[in-house]
């Protein structure tokens, strides 16, 4: 069962949509009233396209007031990179999308969302909304959820082992923390390409699935790999369940990894903040694959110079903080499983 935890990050709503595999263009769902007066809403997504084929996301919010906002694009999506993108330049009185994540200037209190299919055979696999009102407030350490440990078997790969390669695709290994986080899960769950789909990656690359979920989840508008929709939406082409969600401690993440599932964190800290981890980031994405019998967290960080030093362990306190902290990735995590793998229970309404 899910938990009563002790840290209340944020209110968040999470909501999945069933998306009829009809041959409707359009199709567009009923509003969703969200609970409370919520300031950002991501949506995330799998599909499968077609070469030729492609699907735009959109959302609309409603305020408390009644008045109704314009629809805001979340994003361009094609499997086969045409068009995979973000859309900048949206912003008004209402509102604005920052690549990925709708932030309301006014609280909304409902919304929609709408699906347009473009060529022939686009199917919407999976579909989640997630609202969120995020405070800014010191927190408290959250309490382990057991006394045993845990640790996944994720593969481990350095995102600084592919320095220079594909420099196209945002500047190559430096800034593919996010693309080498999905492809460590994709490894744990043994889904991914083909070797015929990594011909072009080169001879001598030490992990080609890393520079392919580069090229998979590479947002042509934001210019980086980050999109954490399209990371997702990436994970989907090999048969993987996937959302982006808040949650709201260590505790939860716990719940995950006892349920067999490494979570994807997003996170932003200077080196003295996170004992261990030798660097500061404005932003960084790793994999949190267990748990010690203390309840420090077991993560495979992708900053790390080599493969063999992948794995870490980082204090719980230290880790929870620079974690939930920031109004903006605050609590912010993608959650990759097989359809048939069970989420541990919950009635929060954040998964």
């Amino acid at each position: 069962m899910c938990l009563v935890l002790a840290v209340d990050l944020a209110r968040v709503s999470f909501f999945r949509f069933a998306v009829p595999g009809t041959a409707e263009d359009v199709w567009t769902s009923e509003e969703r009233e969200i609970g409370f007066p919520a300031t950002q809403l991501v949506a995330s997504w799998t599909a499968r396209t077609p070469p030729g084929a492609w699907i735009e996301v959109a959302l609309r919010a409603r305020a408390a007031s009644g008045a109704r906002t314009k629809w805001y694009v979340m994003g361009r999506w094609s499997e086969h990179g045409s068009p995979r993108t973000s859309v900048p330049g949206q912003g008004d009185e209402d509102g604005d999308v920052a690549v990925d994540t709708f932030v309301a200037r006014r609280p909304v209190v409902a919304y929609q969302v709408r699906i347009t299919r473009h060529g022939a055979g686009a199917l919407v696999t999976g579909l989640g909304v997630m609202a969120s009102a995020v405070p800014q407030r010191s927190m408290a350490p959250s309490e382990r959820v057991a006394a045993e440990p845990v640790e996944l078997a994720v593969p481990r790969y350095s995102q600084h082992a592919h320095a220079g390669h594909h420099p196209r695709l945002d500047g190559g290994g430096a800034n593919w923390c996010s693309p080498a986080s999905v492809a460590m899960v994709l490894g744990y769950w043994g889904r991914g390409p083909e070797l015929r789909e990594l011909d072009w990656v080169g001879a001598g690359d030490p992990a080609p699935i890393v520079d392919h979920a580069a090229m998979g989840t590479y947002d042509e508008s934001y210019q980086g790999t980050g999109n954490w929709p399209f990371n997702v939406a990436y994970a989907g082409r090999y048969g993987l369940a996937g959302f982006v969600t808040r949650l709201r401690s260590a505790a939860e993440l716990e719940l995950f990894v006892r349920a067999g599932i490494p979570v994807i964190t997003s996170q932003s800290f200077k080196a003295r903040e996170l004992p261990g981890s030798c660097y500061s980031t404005n932003g960084h994405i790793l994999v949190v694959a267990g748990v010690t019998a203390g309840g420090d967290v077991v993560v495979n960080d992708p900053a790390a110079p080599r493969d063999d030093e992948v794995r870490r362990v980082y204090p719980r306190a230290a880790f929870e903080n620079v974690w939930l902290r920031s109004s903006g990735s605050g609590g912010i995590v993608y959650v990759l499983h097989p359809p048939g793998h069970p989420l541990p229970l919950c009635t929060d309404g954040n998964w």
